[in-house]
């Protein structure tokens, strides 16, 4: 009997025009995913790709009426201006911390959510659960801001007009600095929650059943089966979300803060994309404004590419 090896066939160097009938006939059978791809495509390279010229204007003096080319070139002086500015680093901080606190709160909060449903026996109910869960994702920030003040309004609210009526005194959830950070980081997780939970419990049904079972009859309990089979199975997916929020830890949305704040937290609702609209839209100071923005983009970027060298060096595979 002939071994193994013998029996292996020789690695067969195709031609070049079997090369090309190979391709062919690839692109016979793919050629309408390919096509669907044409839209995506185009839409990136018109609205990301190509207003990335604009960025010179954080190097220029720049006037609307002369144009991004004939606005003079004055290197880093909006850079030095921002880093001079107690408006800038308040903003930058105020990014900063908030970014963070969301992370370390609203992070965790839909897998643990996820598997909270997971472990949820009727299903109807499940169903309903999560369904209520990620409702309130399609709400705009407007309409949550406009539900806030209606239930924690300092005089008409429906929480505080309950306490008065217990005899107890109104508390300024809006309106006083630490407990509107509180409520920002509250109505966050409330908002966005159900909606990331979606992708934990995709992740979950890939988990292989049958490390249920093993550790089932192995004597794991549920918290046992959820510490050493379903967290394991969710450890990719938690990775690649962490990466992609480090790369956000600078960046800030703009609808959330500013349909949250009012003069009275100004000093702790104000973040760089506020910043950016009120100095840059309001002031037309635009090439200010770009530069801040400039330092964002690359401050985040470097946040994204150490965050995926720290997932791959502990052994993960990281987003690229």
């Amino acid at each position: 009997m002939k071994s193994s090896t013998a029996m292996a066939q020789p690695y067969k160097r195709l031609t070049p025009q079997q090369r090309s009938s190979k391709r062919i006939n690839y692109f016979k059978r793919t050629w309408m995913l390919y096509l669907m791809l044409v839209l995506p495509m185009l839409f990136f390279f018109v609205f990301r790709y190509i207003p990335m010229g604009n960025i010179i204007i954080a190097f220029e003096d720049y006037s609307m009426f002369k144009g991004i080319f004939a606005s003079p070139f004055v290197g880093f002086k909006w850079f030095a201006q921002a880093f001079q500015s107690n408006d800038f680093y308040n903003a930058l901080r105020n990014t900063f911390v908030l970014n963070i606190l969301d992370l370390i709160i609203g992070f965790p909060a839909p897998i643990i959510l996820a598997i909270l449903l997971n472990e949820l026996a009727f299903k109807r109910y499940k169903k309903v659960s999560q369904t209520i869960a990620y409702m309130p994702h399609f709400l705009s920030w407007i309409i949550v801001s406009a539900l806030a003040t209606e239930l924690l309004g300092p005089s008409t609210g429906v929480v505080n007009t309950l306490l008065i009526s217990l005899g107890m005194q109104p508390i300024d959830f809006l309106m006083d600095k630490t407990l509107w950070v509180v409520t920002y980081l509250f109505l966050g997780v409330w908002k966005e929650i159900g909606w990331n939970t979606i992708i934990y419990l995709a992740a979950i049904t890939g988990i292989n059943a049958e490390l249920y079972e093993a550790a089932e009859v192995d004597g794991a309990k549920r918290l046992r089966k959820i510490w050493h089979v379903t967290l394991p199975g969710l450890r990719p997916t938690i990775v690649v979300l962490l990466i992609m929020a480090m790369g956000r830890i600078l960046g800030s949305e703009f609808d959330r803060p500013y349909a949250l704040m009012n003069p009275m937290v100004l000093p702790v609702a104000d973040l760089i994309s506020t910043l950016v609209y009120r100095v840059g839209i309001k002031s037309f100071q635009f090439s200010y404004t770009a530069a801040i923005g400039l330092f964002q983009s690359v401050v985040s970027v470097i946040f994204l590419i150490g965050s995926n060298k720290i997932a791959k060096r502990v052994g993960d595979r990281g987003i690229w």
